[in-house]
Formats: structure tokens, sequence, C-alpha cells
């Protein structure tokens, strides 16, 4: 099986870590020291990669940010590792000139353009320290690896690539320009670490098809060159730490870039799964998950006592039990976090067991095998580090969960998915919709707002759709439950668009529902944290979201209206031909991106797809990466724009 997106970045950070240099089992064992010295945008590509341990080592002894006050470290070598902006080459310059350290590697995230290399390269001769300036390489590196199979393009500056700064009103020709310029230089840096060139699909008259075809250009130009291609088994591309040419598998692997407004509702959708839910409703940055002071019940007006302390857990790929069940519905997640603390209490007792029996804890068991409890105690012993660490996680998942639980019953977010399951499914449902916007305590007014929003964009692709009669009479009760009308608006516009482009084809949201297996008042052993007293026990049922379908149709080469009219690019080509001739047999590897933003949700209905799909291999990708309250905030700045 070919590397992950995720495994390849990191072979390619820590090759850089190494001054460029193959990695060995010798240079691991005795690793050179050094200093590490980054920007935002390399603290943030490094952060989910990396973890401290991992940088002790590989030898970084210290990590600065490169603007912060950074005293001269005499007799090191500095490994930098920041995008070529002015700011950034300017402080660099400023580095050599103050002899900062002994020898200065600059390895730039995107290629650096030619006439920033020269002013670096004045700069050193004027400090007189070109002798110290070592190597200076472009990595391409530029994208954000958050899971195996998940990459996002920008978290620092991610409003200059958000669905917002696409799509509204005043957007200048040049401004739409730098961002499509932005997106397609990060998919580049994406398809150089992986060595592969892609056959490339989108659909037509949108910002896809812009990204499309500037990635394309890259491509082929890049090609073009075979003595300088990243795309050849040539000394070159191997220099740079990246990979030849042809490694992600025999066949060439799909790009499929898509636009947001594919789908819209399915970021304002509430969700059921332990990963999506923790994005949804906490502060998850970079795998990085803050619980915060203010329980749940504050925000619908309940009075709960504050909880201790802000925390913050890293949500690491090491953790096995994060891996296993981040996808899971949130009821099974809270059950397992109880067998493991059951588990863990057993590991527990079983040790002051021994320590009674061998009279280490003042008990009287009698006679006793001392032989046999001192092996069972020297093996408990030898396990303690790892029952340790495995209590630290059961903390960390117990207070993540426990948190979850709260905002669950406060904001009655199972009642939400499992109404806008059924609304995205065309099932009956118990409650009217008007009667749930009308109750006070049914969530917060973003609650809400996003469960009509869902409604009228189903309702809208109906046979019936919902009238503007209706529509107006929501509106009135939204507003007196003291939600922002702005999103709809802008909704409302981008429904007219849709109506109108007649080429644009409608997405049918046949979401499969979800079953109600029953009110269950213990979830686990009384006295458990998780009293799931009051939520529903939602069983998800399997179901395709749109992007899923798309991704299914061109990797299976399946004919169907949502992707017939896609475009086609081969960037081996000479020039970009549409009707060329194309391949034929099924995908085996694909990435799916989507410009103007992505979420948890369609990457884990990918991930379940690819599940029941044998030998396939499915990433995902996006511009940023953002839940519900943020999107909402970008559809309110666009509809205020409206007049």
């Amino acid at each position: 099986m070919a590397m992950s997106i995720r495994e390849r970045q990191s072979v390619a950070v820590k090759r850089m870590l190494h001054f460029g240099n193959p990695i060995t089992k010798l240079s691991t064992m005795e690793p050179d020291w050094k200093v590490l010295i980054y920007d935002r945008f390399g603290q943030d590509i490094i952060s989910p990669l990396l973890s401290v341990s991992e940088l002790r080592e590989l030898g970084v002894t210290l990590y600065l940010p490169l603007h912060s006050d950074r005293d001269s470290v005499p007799d090191v070598s500095a490994i930098y590792f920041i995008l070529p902006t002015d700011e950034n080459i300017s402080r660099m310059c400023r580095d050599m000139q103050n002899e900062l350290y002994d020898g200065y590697y600059f390895n730039f995230i995107s290629a650096i353009p030619r006439n920033k290399l020269e002013d670096l390269a004045s700069a050193a001769v004027l400090a007189n320290s070109e002798m110290y300036v070592t190597k200076v390489f472009d990595q391409y590196l530029n994208f954000i690896s958050l899971e195996e199979n998940m990459f996002l393009l920008q978290n620092q500056n991610r409003e200059a690539v958000s669905y917002y700064s696409i799509n509204r009103t005043g957007v200048k020709d040049t401004d739409m320009m730098s961002i499509i310029d932005t997106i397609a230089d990060g998919l580049y840096c994406v398809f150089v670490c992986l060595g592969a060139i892609p056959i490339i699909r989108c659909p037509r008259g949108n910002a896809a098809e812009m990204v499309a075809e500037k990635l394309e250009k890259k491509l082929r130009e890049n090609i073009r060159d075979a003595r300088n291609s990243f795309f050849s088994a040539t000394p070159s591309s191997s220099a740079m730490g990246q990979s030849p040419g042809g490694q992600f598998s025999f066949q060439r692997p799909l790009l499929v870039i898509l636009d947001r407004n594919v789908d819209l509702a399915t970021p304002l959708h509430h969700t059921w799964t332990y990963q999506a839910l923790i994005h949804d409703v906490l502060d998850l940055n970079l795998n990085s998950v803050t619980v915060t002071e203010t329980p749940a019940e504050d925000a619908v007006g309940g009075a709960r006592p504050k909880r201790k302390k802000a925390q913050t857990f890293n949500l690491a790929p090491v953790d096995k039990f994060w891996q296993k069940y981040k996808g899971n519905p949130f009821p099974e997640v809270a059950e397992a976090v109880q067998s493991e603390i059951v588990e863990y209490k057993g590991h527990e007792e079983e040790v002051q067991r021994l320590k009674a029996a061998m009279g280490l804890a003042g008990g009287d068991e009698g006679p006793v095998d001392i032989s046999d409890n001192t092996a069972k105690l020297t093996s408990a012993v030898n396990t303690l580090p790892e029952l340790l660490e495995k209590k630290r996680l059961i903390d960390m998942h117990t207070t993540i969960a426990t948190t979850i639980l709260d905002y669950i019953k406060a904001r009655k977010l199972d009642e939400y998915f499992e109404m806008e399951e059924k609304l995205m499914s065309k099932a009956s449902i118990d409650k009217s919709l008007m009667d749930f916007i009308s109750d006070p305590d049914a969530g917060t007014p973003d609650d809400k707002l996003r469960l009509f929003l869902i409604y009228y964009i189903c309702q809208s692709q109906s046979t019936q759709p919902i009238t503007d009669q209706e529509v107006d009479q929501y509106a009135q009760a939204l507003e007196a439950a003291n939600c922002r009308l702005e999103p709809l608006k802008y909704i409302k516009r981008w429904r007219q668009y849709v109506m109108m482009n007649s080429s644009a084809p409608q997405q049918q949201y046949r979401g499969g529902g979800t079953k109600t297996i029953g009110m269950f008042s213990h979830l686990v052993s009384t006295g458990s944290q998780f009293v799931m007293e009051g939520v529903k026990n939602l069983v998800v049922k399997k179901h395709n979201l749109p992007v899923t379908r798309i991704m299914d149709a061109l990797m299976e080469m399946k004919s169907s209206a949502e992707v017939d009219s896609f475009r086609y690019f081969d960037p081996k080509l000479a020039r970009s031909v549409d009707n060329a001739a194309r391949n034929k047999v099924p995908y085996s590897e694909a990435i799916v991106f989507v410009v103007g933003g992505g979420n948890y949700i369609e990457y884990q209905n990918l991930m379940d797809y690819v599940k029941g799909k044998q030998g396939k291999k499915i990433s995902y990708g996006c511009s940023e990466l953002f839940n519900a309250t943020q999107f909402l905030k970008q559809l309110s700045h666009l509809g205020s724009e409206i007049s």
C-alpha cells in the first residue's frame, strides 16, 4: 500500500530536520543538535506531524518563532522553516547580520521567487555570512496534514481562501486570481510531496474549474522540463526529500476538485459522531481540543457550576482509542470510555491485591507463593508506564465526552440530528418544524437556524418546493427566536442562481435517516459520569453524502447526471483536450478537494464509504476546515452584502 499524504509529509519534514540528508539508523542514535526556527505557517504544518519528544529525537534542542526575541546560540546550526514573504526574508537577513547561529539552513515552505532569493543572497554578502549559509531548499510542503488521509491548505490567514472570500459580492478579478493561485499552489505542493501526476476532474463554471485549470498548467510546465521535474526519479527530486514519480501506485491517482456550493446542507448539519461533535461544539484546532470553563448549559440560560479551568488536549494519531472511535456515534464512544475505565480499574486492583498478598500494603492474606507473586508484581511494575499513559488517555476522553454530553443535553443535539436526518431523507417527522423553532428550550438560535436552512435547501429541491409565504412565516418565527436572518438571505440568492443555471445538476440529499432504539436511562453502570438520561440512542444508517456519491461515480466510471458534465484534465498531455481519450479502468486511489471549505462530516462519510471498497483509497482535502458556527458567520457576512 502506498504511503499516505501525512506519512509522506512527515518523511519530508524529518529529512529537512536532518539537514536535507537521508535519515539512517546511526543518525537517529546520534543526531546533530540544531535550532528550529519557524513562522506561524511552519508551526501549523509541524505541530500535527511531530510531537516535542520526536523533535528531541531528531536533535532539535530549541524551537522558536522567527519573529520572537532570540539570543545568539554559537556553535549550533539553525534550520529555518518559513514562507518566503518579505517580512520573513527581512528578519532572516537581520539574523545573519547579528550572527545568531553557526550555520543557516533555509527551508522555504513553498518556492521562493528569484528576486527574493537575490535579496537574501545580497544580505548574506553584506553581513559577510555567505559562508555560513549551507543549504537553501524549496520544500513544497505548503499544506497541513491532520489525518492519514485528510489535509487542509491554510489555518493562518484562512480568511484569504474562505467561502466568503470566494463568493462575496465585491470580489475583484485580481483578488479572485490571487485566491485561485494560492489554492492551486497548495495542491501543487501536495502532489510534489506525493510524487504523482493526477488525472483531474471538476464541475464547470465555478471556482473549482479555475483551480483545476491553474493546477493543470503548473503540473504540465514542470513535466515539460524533464531535468528538473519533481515527478521523475532524478537526483534533483531525491535531493529535496521528495518521492520519485510513480510510487503513488501503478495507476495514476484521481483528483476531484469540487466547489463548496455543491453541498451547502452538510456543513450546517448537526452531527452524531465523536470527532465531528468535538469540532462542532468544542474548540478543535489542528488536532488540539480546548475544553472551556463555561459549561454548555450557559449557552441556553441554564445554571451549573463552572468547570475548574480550561484544558487543552492533543488528539494524537498514537491514541488507539481515538483512532478506533473518532468516527463512531457518541453513545458508542461513551460506552467504550466506561469499558476502558472498568478495565483500568481491574489492573489497578490486581496490583493492590499483589501488594497486599506480599505484605506491602498491610494486608493479611495468609500463606502465599512469594516467587509467583513476585513475578506478577514485577510484570505489573514493568507495565506501569503503559498503564499511566492509558490512564491519562482515559481521563482525557472522559473529560471531553462528559463536556460533549453536557452540550447534547442542554441543546438537545440528539433531537436536532434525528430531525435533520429525516428531513434530508424525506422521512416523516414526529414534531413540526415550527414547534421546534418556537420551543425556547430547544437549543441556541444558531441551532434553530441551521435546522431551518437544511429544511429550506432540501425542500427547494423537492417536487413541491417551499413557497415564499411559508418562508416568510418561518422567518418571523426565527426572528422571534433571536436568529440572524442574513444567512437565509444568502441561501435564497444561492438557490435563485442554481435554478437559473440549468447546467448545474441539483443535489439530492438522500440521507439514510436514523433509527431510534429507544430512550435509555443508563448507558453504563450506576455512578458513571455518562448517564445518558433523556438522550436518544440513535443508530446512524450508512448513506452517501453528495461528495461521496460524486467520488463513487468518478472512481467507478459510472454514468451519472451529477458527473457527466465534469471536465477532464490530463497534465501529461501536450495540451489540454477535454475530449481526449480517457481512462476506462476504475481508479483505486483518489483525492477529493473542496474549494471554499470542508468539514469532518464529509471526511468521515468518505472513510466509511471506502471501508467497503477493497483496495480503494480516498483522501480528503479542503482550502479551510470550518464547523457550522464558523460557516454560519461567513453566510451571515455574505447575506449582509445583499441589498
